[in-house]
């Protein structure tokens, strides 16, 4: 016989007292502000992790004795006003002072589009790296005083929840989340009116709700298919995240992009500033063109217009992360959107062209080319970006080409651990309003060694508590016998002694080589074996459901995890989220990161390890390759990339383990008659002394700002200061790139020629360049000679660049250029003379990809 279970929610009232708790819970300033979580997690802990980190949750569960006890409890109010006052202090707070004079809080705005954001467990619509950083970027946007909104997708199920059974397979499992429960309300407009806008797919409207998360001082707009109004296949559109099929994929894409912009304009924001951070919201620009198109512009002026102000990130040197949509799928959808544009569609096309993929639509392609401004996330992987899109610029040498970089930083309130906080707050002044400053944080290696060492062993010890439990309910539900579940969580108790402890967090995919470190396990199992010197390695992240070798590192992780040599000393930990990663970037002692270079583009969790303390040991690539300054951690050279896979991965693991046989073990051990390790602690300080100022997310946004945000809005104000400058840009653009290919250098009869010439110091050379025009006029174009060192490998190092002015017409249409080259040092020189297009409305000096060389 069934019987049918219903479910109640009796919802508790909260105490007048308290009542401002349900505020507290509507701002995602609780992701970071930890004495707002305190506040709900001293009601009643356990349903507090029950119910996930999660607020609003939380509070229609907790029960009515806790509430009114605690509304009574004189300790529990001074907690809450606490936290209440600093909470209005926040929000009262002006921009920031290194914003004045930069970005204008009354007339400028930036709006970020992204298809995932990672702000708090509770928010469940992120699945990795892309959303954290975006999440943070949010933050610091709002600790600054940023004008900042960010347009999203409001994802019912989220990303997956991972499980991992008895034999490794990873589970994917969707929940679907309950619109009560996020921490979202209807957005509305200037009526105060729930906002909803519509995309058109073939042969039908899209209706999509928007919902407003408030994220401190900005906000973030995600958009929602659930609506009744549509069919059940568009309903389920903003479902999953990454989910589906390309269809889906495109589908998703256009809600962001195209729906994305029209939620904007219902809301009646007016960007200064668009930010394309990866290239799934790149259908924004082509929104943003039909606008202007519908206001009588021609498609290239629109373009021009809507490119200035338009700044777009790359995160991904891994080609499966750049969307690229078959030429017949992308028709279906935007033949009846180009004709919007004024286009054929296969005119639209051009637009993602990438030779890699002839025929198909790059996602990354056409947000290049509707972008003026362009940035990788390091400085590494800004080369290799400039590198793997150097066909949009393709005269132009690749480390000349306008793709820039801004290494991503993290949210340190977020990351940093509560007692760090609680120290800092002790012993240092303003520490939060110091978080750019490297010359302050100088003051944490004043902080006593003695302190500083248990201070980290406290975070140890509830790392391991976290893992017990987890590693605990994860292998009983799995089928583990009580006896080797014991044996799993021997090294994980206070009393069996200090272990080192190494961490390893991120996505499973197979550039990570997160077995890198099992390439030689009999070595393996000596080092972490040693009684007298025990290590632990932990294991946490999750594959993508498609990623198949992606998921048999996770089974073979699991399977040397139970080997007898290896069972309690390789954990693996299952469903790495926000919550865990707190945890585990704070507790450890090492953070292993080992990908194949250079395909790391940043890289963030060593950065958020580093901050607390933590030694980062990791392949010189991403974000390391520019903190690591010998002192601070250990660094592994890399191979590159042109030698053999097999070869590179055996020479790396065995740098990987000598440097944990010779020195990361031995440092920590030696305590040198001490309790603890004296050089241990300096290079752990060194960490984070080297690494809180420069890798937090409030320096990366003022690299934003500073470098692209600002220069962006100034480039749309030139662009619309005089009337049709766009479309004359457009019209000068074309022409070039109609005539370019009959531009031709020529030197003058007796300057460069042939050989070596002598030079005394001081006296000049004579430069004349004869110049083919084929059409463009003389100040259009700029001849430029480039001194510098020829190095043996064929490599030219710069040293000077010196701009020719024109002198003389020729026939025909030819010019000669001028130079008198007076070198200011001696010895061997080298020189390079090239020329390439000028229009003072580019934003960068080869954006139009044109470049010939004499």
């Amino acid at each position: 016989m069934t019987h049918t279970t219903f479910t109640l929610e009796v919802q508790p009232r909260i105490p007048a007292r308290l009542r401002r708790l349900e505020e507290l819970a509507g701002d995602l300033v609780y992701s970071w502000d930890r004495r707002v979580r305190a506040l709900f997690a001293r009601l009643d802990g356990g349903l507090w992790r029950a119910c996930g980190h999660n607020p609003k949750v939380f509070l229609r569960r907790v029960s009515q004795q806790a509430l009114d006890e605690a509304a009574q409890d004189r300790g529990y109010l001074e907690e809450y006003s606490r936290a209440l006052s600093g909470y209005d202090i926040y929000m009262q707070t002006a921009v920031r002072s290194e914003l004045v004079g930069r970005f204008d809080p009354q007339t400028d705005l930036v709006a970020y589009f992204c298809a995932e954001y990672g702000l708090h467990e509770s928010l469940p619509i992120y699945s990795g790296g892309l959303g954290i950083l975006a999440g943070d970027h949010c933050k610091a946007a709002s600790d600054l005083g940023l004008p900042f909104v960010a347009v999203g997708l409001l994802y019912r199920q989220g990303y997956f929840t991972q499980v991992i059974d008895g034999r490794g397979q990873q589970q994917a499992v969707y929940r679907p989340h309950l619109i009560e429960d996020l921490p979202v309300t209807p957005a509305l407009n200037g009526d105060g009116e729930p906002v909803r806008v519509t995309v058109q797919l073939p042969g039908r409207d899209v209706s999509l709700q928007v919902w407003r998360a408030k994220v401190g001082h900005i906000d973030l707009y995600l958009l929602d298919s659930d609506l009744p109004d549509n069919a059940a296949a568009d309903r389920a559109l903003t479902y999953q995240l990454y989910g589906g099929d390309r269809e889906w994929r495109m589908q998703q894409e256009i809600v962001l992009g195209i729906g994305g912009v029209r939620a904007l304009r219902a809301l009646g924001l007016r960007a200064t500033v668009w930010h394309i951070n990866e290239g799934h919201a790149a259908f924004q620009i082509l929104e943003r063109c039909r606008e202007q198109v519908a206001e009588g512009e021609n498609f290239v002026a629109a373009l021009e217009r809507v490119a200035a102000n338009t700044v777009f990130t790359t995160h991904t040197p891994v080609a499966a992360g750049h969307d690229i949509f078959d030429a017949g799928l992308f028709d279906r959808y935007f033949t009846d959107y180009a004709r919007g544009l004024g286009l054929s569609v296969e005119a639209l096309r051009t637009y993602g062209y990438s030779p890699q993929n002839a025929g198909s639509f790059n996602m990354t392609a056409m947000a290049l080319r509707g972008t003026r401004f362009h940035n990788g996330v390091s400085q590494i992987h800004g080369q290799v970006a400039s590198r793997m899109e150097q066909y949009i610029w393709p005269d132009v040498p690749a480390e000349e080409n306008p793709i820039t970089h801004v290494t991503n930083g993290v949210h340190a309130s977020t990351f940093l651990a509560q007692e760090w906080s609680n120290l800092f707050d002790v012993r240092f002044s303003d520490w939060r309003g110091s978080l750019t400053d490297c010359e302050y944080w100088e003051c944490l290696r004043d902080v006593p060694d003695h302190r500083f060492w248990s201070l980290r062993q406290e975070l140890k010890t509830l790392l391991l508590q976290v893992v017990r439990r987890r590693l605990i309910a994860q292998h009983r539900r799995a089928g583990m016998a009580e006896a080797q579940l014991r044996r799993l969580t021997r090294y994980l108790r206070e009393d069996t002694g200090d272990a080192l402890v190494l961490g390893f967090g991120r996505r499973f995919a197979t550039y990570k080589r997160a077995t890198l470190l099992f390439q030689d396990p009999e070595r393996l199992a000596r080092l972490l074996g040693d009684p007298q010197r025990p290590v632990l390695v932990m294991f946490a992240g999750k594959a993508h459901p498609n990623d198949q070798p992606g998921q048999e590192l996770i089974r073979r992780i699991h399977e040397l995890s139970l080997r007898p040599e290896f069972i309690g000393r390789i954990l693996l930990l299952e469903n790495y989220d926000v919550a865990l990663a707190r945890r585990l970037v704070s507790g450890v002692d090492v953070w292993l990161n080992n990908p194949v270079y250079p395909l790391e583009a940043s890289g963030t969790s060593g950065m958020k390890a580093a901050m607390n303390g933590v030694v980062n040991l990791s392949v010189l690539d991403g974000w390391w390759a520019e903190a690591y300054d010998g002192s601070n951690g250990w660094g592994i050279v890399p191979h590159g990339e042109d030698f053999d896979p097999a070869f590179r991965d055996r020479q790396e693991a065995s740098d990987l383990y000598d440097l944990l046989e010779h020195q990361v073990i031995p440092l920590y051990f030696d305590r040198g008659g001490h309790s603890y390790s004296p050089d241990w602690v300096a290079m752990a300080k060194a960490s984070m002394t080297t690494i809180l100022p420069r890798f937090n997310a409030e320096r990366m946004v003022l690299d934003y700002v500073q470098r692209l945000y600002g220069p962006a809005r100034d480039q749309r104000r030139r662009i619309e200061s005089e009337p049709g400058s766009a479309m004359a840009l457009a019209e000068w653009k074309q022409h070039v790139h109609e005539r370019w290919p009959g531009v031709t250098l020529v030197p003058a009869t007796g300057t460069v020629g042939e050989g070596r010439r002598l030079l005394a110091f001081g006296d000049a050379l004579e430069l004349r360049v004869d110049v083919a025009l084929n059409g463009l006029q003389a100040d259009h174009v700029v001849v430029e000679c480039l001194l510098g060192e020829q190095q043996e490998d064929g490599t030219f190092v710069l040293r000077d660049s010196l701009t020719l002015t024109p002198d003389a017409n020729l026939p025909g249409g030819a010019v000669t250029y001028r130079l008198a080259l007076r070198p200011g040092v001696t010895g061997l020189q080298h020189f390079r003379i090239r020329a390439y297009p000028y229009h003072p409305l580019l934003a960068h000096r080869f954006e139009t990809g044109c470049m010939t060389w004499l």
